[in-house]
C-alpha cells in the first residue's frame, strides 16, 4: 500500500527536511562554483533563502495547506539572496500557488505544482539560460507530468522525478561549456536536488533533526556574544502576531513603529497581508500589547524576562537586532522633508563606503561577493530612504534579481534598479546622475555610461580548474574581467598589471585602483607607480577600498 496523498503535517515535515537537506550540503554546493574564487556562495544563498521560510514553517503549530503555502512563499520571498536564492523563492512561489487551495496533495497536484513552479521561475528571469537550476526544475516538471498516468503512489512518483532530475543535472555541463571545462555541474541545480531529496527523506519518515534555529522568533540568528557583556536597558523580550481585523496601511505601520520606538528598542515589525509580526524589547509589554489590540487580535504571544533568565538565544537575537538598528540609525538620512530622488548602494569595505557616501549615496547595504543582501534587506533600505524615486545600485550581478524582486513589492515609491554588476560600474552610474533629467532619462543615461567602464578583480584560486582554456592551480592569482579571465599568475602585482594591459585601449583615459584589506598602502603605491609608467597616457588614481577577498578592484574608462 503506497502513499496516496500528502496532508499539511506531512508537507510541513517534508519542507523542513528539504531545508535541512540543503543546509547539510551548503559548503559542498559552494565549491561547485565555476570560478575557483574564495566566494562561491550559491549554497549559502540558497540555504539562507530556504531557512528564512523554514523558520516561518516551523512556527506553525497546527498548519493548514493555506498557512504553509503562505509561510513558504512569503518567508522565501523576503529572505531571498543572490540569483540562486531568488530563483528558488520563485520556484516555491509557483509551487505554493498550486497547493494552497487543496487539503491533500496527490501526484496530479504535485505534477501541476512542479509545472507552475518552473513557469514562475522562468518568468522571473529576464534572460533564462539553459544548463542551470531552471533547466533542472523544468526537467522534473516534465517528468512529473509524464508520470501522472503511470502511478498514484507519492513515494514512487517522487523517486522517479528525482532520478530524472539527477539525470538532467548531470547533463548541465553539456548545455553550458563553462561548466564542462570547469568539470562541475550547475551549483544551483545541485542545490535544488538537495531540497527535493531532503523532502523525500522527510516523507519516508527518515530520522532527521528538524529543529530550525531561531524559531519561532521573528528575527534571524545572530553572532555569538557573552551575556554578561550586554547592558539590558529594556528587560522584557516581547513577541506576538497581530491578526489584522481593522484597516492597517503604511501610515498605520509607521505610527505603530513610532509608538514601539517610544517604549523600547530592538524593534522588528513585519507586515504580510493579514498579519503583522512584532518583536520589541520594552520595560512594559502591556503597553505594546494594548496598542497592538487596536489593530486586531493577538496570537503566539511570548514574553521573556531577559534580566532574570539571560536566555542565550534571545540575547544573541537581541544583539543582532540592536546592531542592525544601530547601523541603520548611523546611515539614516530621513529626518528632513521627502526628497525627489535618493540612492541605495551595495558596498563592502570602509573605503568604498566613504566613496559612495561622498558621491551622494543615501543608504549603504553591506554585502557583495561573500554575503548577498536579501530581498528583505533591500526593502528595509528602501524604507529608510525618504524619496519619491530611489535608484538601487546592486554592484554585483548576483544581487540584481533580489533588487528587482524588492522593487515589485514597493508601491509608495518609484524604484529604479540600475543593473550595475561591479563596484566601479556603480560609482560611474551615480556620478552620471543629473538632477534635471527625468527618472527615465537618468535610468538610460546611468545604464549607458556603465557600458564604458571595464572592471578587473584580483583574487586567488581556491582549487585547480580550467577556464577559457587557461589552466588554473590552487593558490594562483587570478584577474577576473567582465567577460572572463584576464590574467593568471603567481604574484599579485604582476597579475594586476597584466590585467590592466588587457583592459587599457588606445582611447582609455582613466585607470582607478581600489586596494583591499590584504594590501597595504605601500604595496598599492608601488602598483600605482608601475601602472603610471606602463600607461603614461592614462590618469592613474589610487584609493583604499577596504574590500575583503579581492586584493585589487581596477576600473578602466
Amino acid at each position: 500500500m503506497g502513499m496516496k496523498y500528502i496532508d499539511a503535517l506531512m508537507l510541513q515535515k517534508a519542507f523542513l527536511a528539504g531545508a535541512k537537506g540543503l543546509e547539510a550540503k551548503k559548503e559542498w554546493i559552494n565549491e561547485l562554483n565555476v570560478f575557483p574564487v574564495p566566494d562561491g556562495d550559491t549554497g549559502t544563498n540558497m540555504t539562507m533563502t530556504i531557512m528564512a521560510a523554514a523558520r516561518e514553517v516551523a512556527a506553525l503549530e497546527q498548519p493548514t495547506m493555506e498557512s504553509l503555502a503562505k509561510a513558504i512563499s512569503s518567508g522565501s520571498l523576503r529572505g531571498a539572496r543572490g540569483n540562486s536564492g531568488v530563483i528558488l523563492s520563485q520556484l516555491f512561489r509557483g509551487f505554493t500557488k498550486e497547493i494552497k487551495t487543496t487539503d491533500k496533495i496527490t501526484t496530479t497536484t504535485l505534477a501541476n505544482s512542479f509545472v507552475r513552479a518552473a513557469d514562475t521561475a522562468y518568468k522571473a528571469v529576464m534572460k533564462p539560460k539553459e544548463g542551470t537550476i531552471l533547466t533542472v526544475a523544468r526537467g522534473m516538471a516534465d517528468k512529473a507530468v509524464e508520470l501522472v498516468t503511470e502511478t498514484e503512489d507519492i513515494l514512487d512518483f517522487c523517486q522517479k522525478v528525482i532520478e530524472y532530475g539527477d539525470y538532467v543535472l548531470s547533463q548541465t555541463p553539456e548545455m553550458l561549456p563553462v561548466l564542462k571545462q570547469a568539470g562541475v555541474v550547475d551549483s544551483g541545480g545541485q542545490g535544488l536536488m538537495q531540497v527535493v531529496k531532503g523532502a523525500l527523506d522527510g516523507l519516508m519518515g527518515k530520522e532527521i533533526d528538524l529543529t530550525v534555529e531561531g524559531t519561532p522568533s521573528v528575527s534571524a540568528g545572530a553572532a555569538a556574544v557573552k551575556t554578561e557583556d550586554i547592558d539590558i536597558r529594556f528587560g522584557y523580550c516581547t513577541e506576538f502576531i497581530v491578526n489584522l481585523e481593522k484597516s492597517y496601511d503604511d501610515k498605520s505601520e509607521h505610527d505603530f513603529k513610532g509608538f514601539l520606538e517610544s517604549i523600547g528598542d530592538s524593534i522588528v515589525v513585519v507586515s504580510d497581508d493579514d498579519i503583522v509580526k512584532v518583536h520589541v524589547h520594552t520595560n512594559d509589554p502591556g503597553l505594546a500589547i494594548q496598542k497592538a489590540l487596536s489593530y486586531g487580535s493577538l496570537s503566539r504571544m511570548k514574553i521573556d524576562n531577559m534580566r532574570e533568565e539571560h536566555q542565550e538565544r534571545l540575547i544573541k537575537d537581541s544583539e543582532k537586532l540592536a546592531a542592525q538598528q544601530k547601523a541603520e540609525e548611523q546611515q539614516e538620512l530621513n529626518n528632513g522633508p521627502r526628497k525627489p530622488f535618493g540612492f541605495i548602494s551595495v558596498s563592502v569595505g570602509e573605503g568604498l563606503d566613504e566613496i559612495f557616501k561622498g558621491i551622494g549615496a543615501d543608504y549603504l547595504i553591506q554585502g557583495g561577493q561573500t554575503m548577498n543582501p536579501s530581498t528583505e534587506d533591500m526593502l528595509n533600505a528602501i524604507d529608510k530612504v525618504n524619496a519619491d524615486t530611489i535608484y538601487i545600485l546592486p554592484n554585483n550581478k548576483n544581487i540584481i534579481l533580489a533588487a528587482e524582486q524588492a522593487k515589485k513589492l514597493v508601491e509608495d515609491k518609484q524604484i529604479i534598479v540600475i543593473p550595475s554588476k561591479t563596484i566601479p560600474q556603480g560609482i560611474t552610474a551615480i556620478i552620471n546622475f543629473t538632477p534635471d533629467l527625468s527618472p527615465e532619462e537618468n535610468e538610460k543615461n546611468m545604464t549607458d555610461e556603465m557600458a564604458h567602464v571595464k572592471t578587473g578583480q584580483i583574487t586567488y584560486a581556491v582549487r585547480n580548474t580550467m577556464i577559457d582554456n587557461i589552466e588554473i592551480k590552487e593558490g594562483d592569482i587570478m584577474a577576473l574581467g567582465d567577460d572572463g579571465i584576464l590574467a593568471v599568475g603567481k604574484e599579485t602585482q604582476s597579475t594586476a598589471l597584466e590585467a590592466m594591459s588587457a583592459m587599457v585601449e588606445d582611447d582609455s583615459e582613466l585607470v582607478t585602483i581600489y586596494y583591499g584589506t590584504d594590501i597595504n598602502e605601500e604595496e598599492a603605491s608601488v602598483l600605482h607607480d608601475k601602472a603610471q609608467e606602463q600607461f603614461p597616457d592614462c590618469e592613474i588614481e589610487l584609493h583604499p577600498g577596504g574590500q575583503p577577498i579581492y586584493y585589487y578592484l581596477i576600473s578602466v574608462e
